[in-house]
Protein backbone atom coordinates (compact mmCIF):
# COMPACT_ATOMS: atom_id res chain seq x y z
CA UNK A 1 0.00 0.00 0.00
CA UNK A 2 2.83 2.30 0.97
CA UNK A 3 4.67 1.37 -2.22
CA UNK A 4 1.83 2.40 -4.10
CA UNK A 5 0.55 5.81 -2.63
CA UNK A 6 4.18 6.84 -3.08
CA UNK A 7 3.98 5.89 -7.21
CA UNK A 8 1.12 8.35 -7.01
CA UNK A 9 2.51 11.45 -5.31
CA UNK A 10 0.41 10.34 -2.12
CA UNK A 11 1.37 9.29 1.29
CA UNK A 12 -0.07 8.84 4.89
CA UNK A 13 1.28 11.37 7.24
CA UNK A 14 1.88 10.64 10.92
CA UNK A 15 -1.94 10.91 11.59
CA UNK A 16 -2.63 7.93 9.10
CA UNK A 17 -4.41 10.30 6.61
CA UNK A 18 -3.71 10.20 2.94
CA UNK A 19 -2.18 13.24 2.05
CA UNK A 20 -0.88 14.72 -1.50
CA UNK A 21 2.75 16.29 -1.25
CA UNK A 22 2.71 20.34 -2.63
CA UNK A 23 5.80 19.56 -3.48
CA UNK A 24 8.64 17.01 -4.06
CA UNK A 25 10.94 15.48 -1.22
CA UNK A 26 14.70 14.79 -1.54
CA UNK A 27 16.78 12.92 1.38
CA UNK A 28 19.83 13.67 1.70
CA UNK A 29 21.64 11.07 3.37
CA UNK A 30 25.32 12.22 4.35
CA UNK A 31 27.74 14.02 6.71
CA UNK A 32 27.26 17.66 8.41
CA UNK A 33 30.10 20.39 7.41
CA UNK A 34 30.51 22.73 9.97
CA UNK A 35 31.78 25.29 7.67
CA UNK A 36 28.43 25.44 5.60
CA UNK A 37 30.13 24.60 2.37
CA UNK A 38 29.85 20.81 1.74
CA UNK A 39 28.04 17.77 3.11
CA UNK A 40 24.26 17.95 3.98
CA UNK A 41 24.93 21.94 4.58
CA UNK A 42 25.38 22.30 0.94
CA UNK A 43 22.78 19.53 -0.24
CA UNK A 44 20.17 21.41 1.88
CA UNK A 45 20.78 24.53 -0.36
CA UNK A 46 20.96 22.45 -3.48
CA UNK A 47 17.34 21.20 -3.26
CA UNK A 48 15.82 24.59 -2.12
CA UNK A 49 17.71 26.27 -5.53
CA UNK A 50 16.42 23.61 -7.55
CA UNK A 51 12.51 23.88 -6.17
CA UNK A 52 12.03 20.79 -3.44
CA UNK A 53 11.94 20.20 0.08
CA UNK A 54 15.24 18.99 1.68
CA UNK A 55 15.22 16.59 4.30
CA UNK A 56 18.77 15.00 6.36
CA UNK A 57 20.17 11.86 7.46
CA UNK A 58 23.27 12.80 8.96
CA UNK A 59 25.82 9.87 8.72
CA UNK A 60 28.78 11.47 10.70
CA UNK A 61 29.67 15.11 12.12
CA UNK A 62 32.39 16.62 11.00
CA UNK A 63 34.65 18.93 12.86
CA UNK A 64 35.57 21.56 9.32
CA UNK A 65 36.14 24.45 7.73
CA UNK A 66 37.72 25.90 4.31
CA UNK A 67 40.94 24.39 5.26
CA UNK A 68 41.00 21.13 7.09
CA UNK A 69 39.09 17.89 8.43
CA UNK A 70 39.94 17.94 11.86
CA UNK A 71 37.75 15.54 13.07
CA UNK A 72 34.92 12.87 12.46
CA UNK A 73 32.26 11.78 15.07
CA UNK A 74 30.57 9.13 13.25
CA UNK A 75 26.23 8.73 14.07
CA UNK A 76 25.37 5.02 15.21
CA UNK A 77 23.71 2.95 12.26
CA UNK A 78 20.49 2.56 14.44
CA UNK A 79 19.87 6.38 14.41
CA UNK A 80 20.91 6.68 10.46
CA UNK A 81 18.19 4.30 9.82
CA UNK A 82 16.27 6.11 12.24
CA UNK A 83 16.17 9.47 10.75
CA UNK A 84 15.52 7.48 7.22
CA UNK A 85 12.62 6.07 8.55
CA UNK A 86 10.53 9.02 10.15
CA UNK A 87 11.17 10.69 6.85
CA UNK A 88 9.80 8.31 5.24
CA UNK A 89 7.04 7.67 7.25
CA UNK A 90 5.98 11.11 7.77
CA UNK A 91 6.71 13.36 4.79
CA UNK A 92 7.83 10.35 2.21
CA UNK A 93 10.99 10.64 -0.28
CA UNK A 94 10.68 10.78 -3.92
CA UNK A 95 14.79 10.71 -4.30
CA UNK A 96 17.41 10.04 -2.00
CA UNK A 97 21.38 11.52 -2.65
CA UNK A 98 23.73 9.55 -0.87
CA UNK A 99 27.06 11.39 0.28
CA UNK A 100 29.20 10.42 3.20
CA UNK A 101 29.35 7.01 4.09
CA UNK A 102 32.25 7.17 6.92
CA UNK A 103 32.83 3.15 7.89
CA UNK A 104 31.57 -0.48 7.19
CA UNK A 105 28.75 0.10 9.74
CA UNK A 106 27.39 3.23 8.33
CA UNK A 107 27.19 1.52 4.67
CA UNK A 108 25.35 -1.73 5.83
CA UNK A 109 22.59 0.35 8.20
CA UNK A 110 21.70 2.90 4.74
CA UNK A 111 22.10 -0.41 2.61
CA UNK A 112 19.16 -1.34 4.81
CA UNK A 113 17.32 1.56 4.62
CA UNK A 114 17.57 1.89 1.20
CA UNK A 115 15.66 -1.46 0.97
CA UNK A 116 12.91 -0.62 3.37
CA UNK A 117 12.04 3.13 1.51
CA UNK A 118 8.65 2.88 -0.21
CA UNK A 119 7.90 3.39 -3.81
CA UNK A 120 11.32 2.95 -4.96
CA UNK A 121 12.59 6.39 -5.31
CA UNK A 122 15.62 7.30 -7.95
CA UNK A 123 18.80 6.96 -5.45
CA UNK A 124 22.27 9.15 -6.46
CA UNK A 125 24.96 8.58 -4.72
CA UNK A 126 28.30 11.12 -4.75
CA UNK A 127 30.77 8.59 -3.45
CA UNK A 128 32.70 11.04 -1.21
CA UNK A 129 36.13 9.85 -0.09
CA UNK A 130 38.87 12.75 -0.16
CA UNK A 131 37.31 16.41 0.91
CA UNK A 132 38.76 19.79 -0.85
CA UNK A 133 41.14 20.37 1.65
CA UNK A 134 42.54 16.86 1.03
CA UNK A 135 41.10 14.94 3.89
CA UNK A 136 40.25 11.25 3.46
CA UNK A 137 37.01 10.87 4.28
CA UNK A 138 37.11 6.82 2.95
CA UNK A 139 38.56 4.09 5.14
CA UNK A 140 39.93 1.85 2.86
CA UNK A 141 37.97 -1.05 4.51
CA UNK A 142 34.67 0.19 3.50
CA UNK A 143 35.39 0.96 0.09
CA UNK A 144 34.75 -2.67 -0.97
CA UNK A 145 31.56 -2.66 0.93
CA UNK A 146 30.56 0.70 -0.91
CA UNK A 147 30.73 -1.36 -3.96
CA UNK A 148 28.95 -4.27 -2.67
CA UNK A 149 25.98 -2.48 -1.28
CA UNK A 150 25.71 0.89 -1.94
CA UNK A 151 26.37 0.54 -5.78
CA UNK A 152 23.89 -1.70 -6.97
CA UNK A 153 21.05 -0.03 -4.89
CA UNK A 154 22.29 3.13 -7.07
CA UNK A 155 20.20 4.75 -9.64
CA UNK A 156 23.42 6.64 -10.85
CA UNK A 157 26.85 7.08 -9.32
CA UNK A 158 28.83 10.58 -9.67
CA UNK A 159 32.38 10.10 -8.71
CA UNK A 160 34.78 12.77 -10.23
CA UNK A 161 37.76 11.60 -12.14
CA UNK A 162 39.83 10.23 -9.18
CA UNK A 163 36.77 8.72 -7.17
CA UNK A 164 35.68 6.92 -10.21
CA UNK A 165 39.50 5.41 -10.82
CA UNK A 166 39.81 4.24 -7.06
CA UNK A 167 36.08 2.76 -7.45
CA UNK A 168 36.99 0.98 -10.79
CA UNK A 169 40.32 -0.76 -9.30
CA UNK A 170 44.20 -0.51 -10.07
CA UNK A 171 43.70 -1.45 -13.94
CA UNK A 172 41.75 2.22 -14.49
CA UNK A 173 44.73 4.27 -12.65
CA UNK A 174 44.88 5.72 -16.35
CA UNK A 175 41.09 5.41 -17.88
CA UNK A 176 38.75 8.52 -18.69
CA UNK A 177 36.02 9.16 -20.48
CA UNK A 178 33.42 6.91 -21.73
CA UNK A 179 35.95 4.01 -21.08
CA UNK A 180 36.21 5.10 -17.26
CA UNK A 181 32.42 5.34 -16.51
CA UNK A 182 31.87 1.75 -18.17
CA UNK A 183 34.40 0.71 -15.80
CA UNK A 184 32.44 2.23 -12.70
CA UNK A 185 29.30 0.92 -14.10
CA UNK A 186 30.32 -2.54 -14.39
CA UNK A 187 30.21 -2.34 -10.48
CA UNK A 188 26.24 -2.48 -10.70
CA UNK A 189 25.10 0.78 -10.76
CA UNK A 190 22.35 1.71 -13.54
CA UNK A 191 24.14 4.98 -14.62
CA UNK A 192 27.58 6.63 -14.25
CA UNK A 193 28.31 10.37 -14.36
CA UNK A 194 31.97 11.23 -14.10
CA UNK A 195 32.07 14.27 -13.44
CA UNK A 196 34.85 16.94 -15.34
CA UNK A 197 35.93 19.36 -12.21
CA UNK A 198 39.34 17.07 -12.30
CA UNK A 199 39.62 16.31 -16.07
CA UNK A 200 41.56 17.73 -18.70
CA UNK A 201 38.40 19.34 -20.13
CA UNK A 202 35.35 20.62 -18.18
CA UNK A 203 33.01 17.78 -19.22
CA UNK A 204 30.91 15.28 -17.18
CA UNK A 205 30.24 12.07 -18.81
CA UNK A 206 27.26 10.11 -18.38
CA UNK A 207 27.41 6.59 -19.19
CA UNK A 208 23.57 4.80 -18.63
CA UNK A 209 24.57 1.11 -19.48
CA UNK A 210 23.40 1.85 -23.48
CA UNK A 211 24.85 5.64 -24.43
CA UNK A 212 28.01 7.41 -23.24
CA UNK A 213 26.66 11.52 -23.33
CA UNK A 214 29.34 13.77 -23.51
CA UNK A 215 27.72 17.31 -21.21
CA UNK A 216 30.21 20.13 -21.74
CA UNK A 217 30.20 23.14 -19.65
CA UNK A 218 32.93 26.00 -18.68
CA UNK A 219 35.37 25.37 -16.29
CA UNK A 220 36.07 28.90 -13.85
CA UNK A 221 38.83 28.37 -12.10
CA UNK A 222 38.61 31.89 -10.36
CA UNK A 223 35.56 30.82 -8.79
CA UNK A 224 34.98 28.40 -5.04
CA UNK A 225 34.91 24.95 -5.49
CA UNK A 226 34.32 23.84 -2.37
CA UNK A 227 31.04 21.36 -1.85
CA UNK A 228 30.85 21.44 -5.91
CA UNK A 229 30.12 17.72 -5.88
CA UNK A 230 27.64 18.26 -3.31
CA UNK A 231 25.75 20.50 -5.04
CA UNK A 232 25.89 18.92 -8.36
CA UNK A 233 24.64 15.02 -6.82
CA UNK A 234 21.97 17.39 -4.37
CA UNK A 235 20.56 18.94 -7.84
CA UNK A 236 20.63 15.82 -9.89
CA UNK A 237 18.52 14.07 -7.19
CA UNK A 238 16.14 17.14 -6.75
CA UNK A 239 15.71 17.22 -10.53
CA UNK A 240 14.86 13.34 -10.54
CA UNK A 241 12.20 14.41 -7.67
CA UNK A 242 10.77 16.64 -10.00
CA UNK A 243 10.32 13.86 -13.33
CA UNK A 244 13.08 14.97 -15.45
CA UNK A 245 14.77 12.23 -17.77
CA UNK A 246 18.70 11.08 -16.51
CA UNK A 247 20.22 13.10 -19.41
CA UNK A 248 18.25 16.25 -18.70
CA UNK A 249 18.56 16.38 -14.80
CA UNK A 250 22.21 15.81 -15.74
CA UNK A 251 22.80 18.54 -18.12
CA UNK A 252 20.73 20.81 -15.11
CA UNK A 253 23.17 19.90 -12.23
CA UNK A 254 26.05 20.52 -14.53
CA UNK A 255 25.42 23.81 -15.14
CA UNK A 256 24.08 24.23 -11.62
CA UNK A 257 27.37 22.97 -10.02
CA UNK A 258 29.09 25.43 -12.74
CA UNK A 259 27.58 28.74 -11.60
CA UNK A 260 27.82 27.71 -8.01
CA UNK A 261 31.78 27.64 -8.73
CA UNK A 262 31.51 31.11 -10.50
CA UNK A 263 29.23 32.70 -7.76
CA UNK A 264 31.22 30.89 -4.89
CA UNK A 265 32.62 32.83 -2.19
CA UNK A 266 36.41 32.24 -2.64
CA UNK A 267 37.32 35.00 -0.07
CA UNK A 268 35.01 33.74 2.84
CA UNK A 269 37.50 31.30 4.56
CA UNK A 270 41.16 30.66 4.18
CA UNK A 271 40.98 27.55 2.31
CA UNK A 272 38.61 26.57 -0.79
CA UNK A 273 36.13 28.72 -0.55
CA UNK A 274 32.18 27.54 -0.50
CA UNK A 275 30.14 27.48 -3.53
CA UNK A 276 27.43 29.73 -3.57
CA UNK A 277 24.24 28.31 -4.92
CA UNK A 278 22.07 31.51 -4.31
CA UNK A 279 24.53 33.97 -5.74
CA UNK A 280 24.70 35.93 -2.47
CA UNK A 281 27.47 38.20 -3.13
CA UNK A 282 25.49 39.23 -6.62
CA UNK A 283 22.33 39.97 -4.46
CA UNK A 284 24.23 42.16 -2.34
CA UNK A 285 25.47 44.49 -5.24
CA UNK A 286 22.12 44.81 -6.58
Amino acid sequence: MNALLAAAGLLLDSRGVTTARPVPVALSIAGSDSGGGAGIQADLKAFAAAGVHGTTAITAITVQNTVAVSGVHTVPPEIIRGQIRAVAEDLGVDAVKIGMLGDVATIEAVAAALDDLPGLPPVVHDPVMVAESGARLLPEDALAALVRLILPRATVVTPNLLEARVLAGADAAALDGGDLARAVHALGARAVIVTGGHRDEATDVLFDGTTVTELPGERHPDGAAHGSGCTHSSTLAARLALGDSLTDAAGRARAAAAEAVRTGLRELGAGAGPVDVFALRERQVR
